[in-house]
């Protein structure tokens, strides 16, 4: 007996999530499908190491399927979601790991890494394309403060000391750069207000 009026794997995230949470083994394989490239590519990128990234990616569909029941569409879409949970869960992993000084003059090229490497590109959805086109737009001060800040994990104190800039401007180029990546990503382009 077909179950559903139409195939499976056109079936919206949100209701791919919901299968996933009822524990139905059909939707919980298309839900990965769907979102595996994207999970393993942020994981990856954070870490760059692809074992790791394999690691994080399978917690993060874990967590996804232990929290489903707590997705709220208003704050956001499920790629944004998960992608927010493997960002953090990565995060995590580097934090555990001994921290590593990244050199001042490393950043530049960590940030063209961030925004044009082949896996990134691999990504290709619209959500991380929007992502590394803002990034890339930002002034390369702002740029490296927010490369430190969201995937080092840096705190505004460090980024000053590693920067040689005052706490307060190093506090303004974090705060500016995710202004503007939010107007940026939040801008009326979506067609959903209507």
């Amino acid at each position: 007996m077909q179950r559903f009026r139409f195939p499976v794997g056109r079936l919206p995230d949100e209701a791919l999530l919901a299968g996933l949470a009822t524990g139905d083994p059909e939707l919980a394989a298309t839900f990965v499908r769907r979102f595996q490239h994207t999970v393993f590519g942020v994981a990856l990128a954070v870490l760059g190491d692809p074992q790791l990234a394999e690691d994080v990616a399978q917690q993060t569909f874990e967590r996804a399927w232990r929290h489903a029941q707590i997705y709220d569409s208003r704050r956001g879409s499920v790629t944004t979601w998960l992608t927010a949970i493997a960002h953090n869960l990565a995060i995590d992993v580097v934090r555990a790991r001994r921290p590593q000084p990244v050199a001042p003059e490393d950043l530049d090229t960590l940030l063209d890494v961030v925004t044009d490497t082949p896996e990134q590109l691999a990504l290709a959805d619209e959500a991380s394309s929007a992502l590394r086109a803002a990034v890339a737009r930002l002034p390369r001060e702002q740029g490296r403060a927010l490369v430190m800040a969201g995937i080092y994990g840096m705190t505004a104190q460090q980024i000053a000391t590693v920067e040689q800039i005052p706490l307060g401007t190093a506090k303004t180029r974090i705060r500016t750069a995710m202004g503007k990546l939010r107007s940026t990503l939040t801008s009326p382009k979506r067609g959903d207000h209507g």
